[in-house]
């Protein structure tokens, strides 16, 4: 084709597009073209902004490996992430939604647990921590039997593929609910922390005078054949970042209370029975956990979270991580 001049441009590469056999990629083919060649006139992009555009998405590839998406992450930077997720899940965006982003960490092929007992697999300093999570279908009656895949940074901030001081799939575990939908397992308060500022993303958040910070979250991931599978983080209320999440993920449905005590009277969690003194509570062996009384630390914390489970496919994602 002969191209005469910038306003015959678009309708030839439209025209182009339009001929694509499959309806869902012409579909989306026509409009990235009109939308991309919208933008380029509204921002009247210069050739060397395209040049040093181009050159960045070259980056952000080579800056992605086994331990880092570069490319997930500056899709949740710029709130893209968080857009297909609302417009997704929810009766196509018109209600509230469990659904959330997977992060960058999610690993597959975490260790089985059972309910109540511990997903720390090495020494990690922190607060005790008890977590009961519900999962629940549409009409609120339990989901029983999903699988389910639970992960979080450390108290320093850390998933344990980013620290050599944990020890490997520390934090993480795999539950099965129960009879009420629910899993219980203890674990220690996790922290906030700041995504990787090295590359890409992190002279963007600098350019805008962004902080690169999420708030404290637990990671939950959900399978059972018949229901979609539920990718959600659960959000600490008492974080003092919670409202300005770099990656703008938390939402009213998964703010979740961390609730801290600061006396022990009495706790059970399943088989997990808790009485008054203070104690290491690295000391205590994962099987034993479950038969015997554990005495805390104090301040312990709790959270007891309600999470909905949509009909649909059950597939899993894949991992952005190996």
């Amino acid at each position: 084709m002969i191209v005469d001049g910038q306003d015959a441009l678009t309708p030839a590469v439209l025209a182009v597009m339009q001929r694509t056999a499959d309806p869902r990629l012409r579909e989306i083919m026509l409009s990235l073209v009109k939308h991309l060649h919208g933008f380029v006139r509204e921002v009247r992009l210069t050739e060397g902004e395209f040049r040093e555009a181009t050159a960045i998405l070259n980056e952000m590839g080579q800056a992605s490996s086994d331990t880092h998406n570069e490319m997930v992450l500056m899709a949740g930077s710029l709130g893209v992430s968080s857009l297909v997720c609302l417009l997704n899940n929810g009766d196509n965006g018109a209600t509230e939604t469990s659904q959330n982003l997977l992060g960058p960490f999610w690993r597959m092929h975490s260790p089985r647990v059972e309910n109540g007992g511990t997903i720390v697999r090495s020494p990690t300093p922190g607060a005790v921590m008890f977590a009961t999570l519900t999962f629940l279908d549409a009409q609120r009656q339990p989901v029983v039997g999903a699988e389910v895949d639970v992960w979080h940074a450390s108290p320093v901030g850390l998933y344990e593929q980013q620290d050599e001081q944990q020890a490997d799939m520390n934090l993480r575990g795999k539950f099965t609910t129960d009879a009420r939908g629910q899993i219980m397992f203890r674990t220690v308060k996790p922290a906030g922390y700041p995504i990787p500022t090295d590359t890409v993303v992190g002279r963007l958040l600098r350019a805008q005078d962004r902080h690169p910070y999420r708030p404290a979250h637990i990671h939950a991931l959900a399978v059972k054949e018949g229901f979609k599978t539920l990718i959600s983080q659960i959000y600490a209320d008492d974080d003092p970042r919670v409202l300005s999440d770099v990656q703008f993920g938390v939402t009213s449905a998964l703010l979740g209370k961390f609730v801290r005590h600061d006396s022990v009277d009495h706790v059970s969690v399943d088989h997990v029975s808790v009485d008054h003194d203070s104690v290491d509570h690295d000391s205590v062996d994962h099987d034993e956990a479950h038969t015997v009384g554990v005495e805390l630390p104090r301040p312990w914390f709790s959270l007891e979270h309600t999470l909905i489970m949509e009909r649909g496919l059950s597939v899993l994602p894949k991992p952005p991580i190996r």
